[in-house]
């Protein structure tokens, strides 16, 4: 019995284990690391970890949330790149702007890299005239 649970088990992991590298950023991805948003007018800030595995870990006042997104590898010939996230999980407290995550949110938004690699806009739309930021990239901390 223990010996087909084992082998189910195996099979589910090689169809997930695909799935997830598929949406998965390339491995020098811009997105990839750890970024920090002052949010304006606030004592506060947000913290996002993209991780290499497609997921993030979101830091908002009491927030905190973990989602997964995809992004394509390279942007749009405006220079934007579609970020789809859907939030995983979420502790039910209130951001920097007092709104609560819910699991299943799903959100798209566009992201434009200053050619430095150290800043992005993340954008409603695909412009600047709909953005907030700029999200730093916050070096020294591992993911």
């Amino acid at each position: 019995m223990r010996a087909i649970i084992s082998l189910l088990l195996l099979s589910l992991l090689g169809a997930v284990m695909p799935a997830l590298a598929q949406n998965a950023p390339a491995s020098d991805h811009p997105i990839l690391g750890i970024w920090r948003l002052e949010v304006p007018d606030t004592n506060c800030s947000e913290t996002y970890r993209f991780r290499a595995d497609g997921t993030t870990l979101v830091t908002s006042a009491a927030e905190i949330s973990e989602s997964v997104y995809t992004i394509p590898n390279e942007p749009d010939p405006e220079g934007f790149y579609r970020l789809t996230d859907r939030i995983t999980k979420d502790n039910g407290k209130p951001d920097c702007s007092g709104n609560v995550m819910k699991p299943g949110a799903n959100v798209t938004h566009f992201v434009r890299f200053h050619p430095s690699g150290k800043l992005f806009l993340l954008c409603a739309e695909a412009s600047i005239e709909a953005c907030i930021g700029p999200f730093t990239r916050v070096r020294g901390e591992e993911i």
